[in-house]
């Protein structure tokens, strides 16, 4: 099942720009570019035992993996104790892997914390890959990431096999028969029983609220008396709740590709529908077809796809409806993947599947050898224990015709996804919609992207009335794909920067064209 909601780009594109790095340190692999900070800062989060508040970051050289060797250059890598439960912080603690580079010029400000998004993305692996975009901050800010809990290298959960990963591509994930209703439920529950076995007692401690109270664990330790963030995607929702945890350890913020934090389960499915459809009719636009028109024509390849899968170049894989799904939505992230989708769809008209297949594959994190990446079981864990909604199959089908009114292409997909995201989940979810109010924070810049296809800019007003007065602005961006900064805007870039570098906030409602 292809998981379209709360998911980022940048994490899917993280599976081709792999940059390996686990925790651990021996003494030769120590040396000044791993120094650590000076030692805790002042301001020490509230409820902490001692000795994980005074705990010291063995900073060393970054380990290779089976999948990327070591990232090059002055990376360091550490691990963090938190702990399990934050209602029991002198009990059991966790692992979280972290990765620094430190600022490469002598006017320090200070850590600035990224979070990729997914949720699920690795900030580990991330991080090296990122940093030629934020070039121009890293001159005076340490760039720091991690993996957060139940993440990749931070007790990161694997809830099938590779395997078993392959074998549910063939599940109609829009389901139009009782048989293929039973299928598509059996298989999400049979996902969340298999995350439940990895997870163990984890799987109750991996929501957001848990990782922003990691996050403060982490500013106190790395020695910053305030919080500068940079959260793109589901990491603008990780920032928001921590903006609302610890208003007055709000440093300077930016949320980038800003998910909607007044919208439920169904709210966000709606709005993802209509976001995707937005940027598909601008790359139809954009190919010189009419938008209807050729939306239609999507949809019937979808329709005949349903029937019977495409041949491949590989001799046991198919071109599924869902897989060519997939492959449609991997290169609306970003405007110079359009190309890419229209030889792909060109070559599934004339009777081949590869090309969609192959997007698809770099969407779900699949390379040659079958392996499949870790992004979709952890967002799944993580998605799963933060949303309290649970839409039934009968709830979903009342709300069919409306999706599929906002988008014939993804409305039907998005919408039999809230019925199967969560089926049957060991483990209750938290909330209908998370709390970002952040009454007395310092003000947070957000960032919205008009043709942003996965978090719709209508999402950057509604985080910024939800933050609160004087405390959310933002600042728009009439462009395309998933996120602004990095993307091509001078305006947008030199905004930021005024900001992360110099504290110098624009205008509320500041447009970028």
């Amino acid at each position: 099942m292809a998981r379209l909601v709360r998911w980022t780009a940048l994490t899917a594109a993280a599976a081709l720009l792999t940059a390996g790095c686990s925790g651990g340190s021996s003494d030769e692999d120590k040396d000044d570019g791993g120094r650590s900070s000076a030692g805790p800062s002042a301001v020490a989060p509230s409820g902490v035992p001692k000795a994980l508040a005074s705990q010291t970051l063995d900073w060393a050289r970054c380990k290779g993996t089976d999948d990327a060797p070591a990232p090059d250059g002055d990376w360091r890598c550490a691990t963090l104790k938190a702990p399990l439960d934050w209602s029991d912080p002198d009990g059991e603690t966790i692992d979280l892997a972290l990765i620094r580079s430190r600022a490469s010029g002598d006017d320090r400000i200070g850590s600035l914390l990224f979070n990729f998004g997914g949720p699920g993305g690795s900030g580990v692996s991330m991080m090296p890959s990122y940093a030629d975009t934020v070039s121009s901050l890293h001159k005076r800010y340490d760039l720091v990431s991690w993996d957060p809990r139940g993440v990749a290298a931070s007790e990161g959960v694997r809830c099938r096999t590779d395997e078993a990963m392959e074998a549910a591509e063939s599940v109609d994930s829009t389901p139009d028969t009782p048989a293929e209703e039973q299928a598509y439920l059996e298989d999400a529950a049979d996902f969340g029983e298999g995350c439940e076995k990895s997870a163990g007692k984890l799987m109750a401690h991996v929501s957001t609220t848990d990782t922003a109270r990691d996050m403060d664990l982490m500013r106190h330790v790395l020695g910053d008396a305030k919080m500068h963030y940079f959260g793109i995607s589901y990491g603008t929702e990780l920032g928001g709740v921590y903006a609302h945890l610890f208003p007055k350890h709000v440093g300077r913020v930016i949320l980038d590709a800003v998910v909607d934090p007044s919208a439920d389960t169904m709210g966000h499915a709606e709005n993802q529908a209509r976001g995707f459809q937005r940027a598909l009719d601008d790359y139809l636009e954009s190919t010189g077809q009419d938008p209807a028109q050729g939306s239609r024509k999507i949809a019937d390849l979808l329709e005949r796809l349903d029937a019977e899968p495409l041949p491949t170049s590989s001799p046991r894989r198919k071109l599924t409806q869902t897989l060519a799904l997939t492959g449609i939505v991997l290169p609306l992230y970003s405007e110079s993947g359009w190309p890419a989708l229209t030889s792909a769809l060109e070559a599934a008209e004339e009777g081949d599947g590869s090309e969609l297949l192959a997007l698809a594959d770099g969407y779900n994190e699949r390379d040659p050898s079958g392996r499949y990446g870790t992004t979709t079981h952890s967002q799944r864990v993580i998605s799963c224990l933060d949303d309290k909604q649970r839409p039934t199959v009968e709830e979903t089908k009342k709300l069919l015709p409306r999706f599929e009114k906002v988008s014939p292409v993804f409305g039907a997909f998005l919408g039999w996804d809230t019925a199967g995201w969560c089926h049957d989940w060991p483990v209750a979810g938290q909330h209908e919609t998370p709390e970002v109010s952040a009454p007395g924070a310092a003000p947070v810049l957000v960032v919205g992207n008009t043709g942003d296809p996965a978090t719709p800019y209508e999402g950057a007003r509604r985080m910024a009335d939800e933050l609160g007065k004087d405390v959310g602005v933002v600042l728009t961006w009439k462009g395309e794909g998933h996120g602004a900064y990095g993307s091509g805007s001078d305006c947008v870039d030199s905004a930021v920067d005024a900001y992360l570098l110099k504290g110098t906030v624009p205008k509320d409602g500041k447009v970028c064209s």
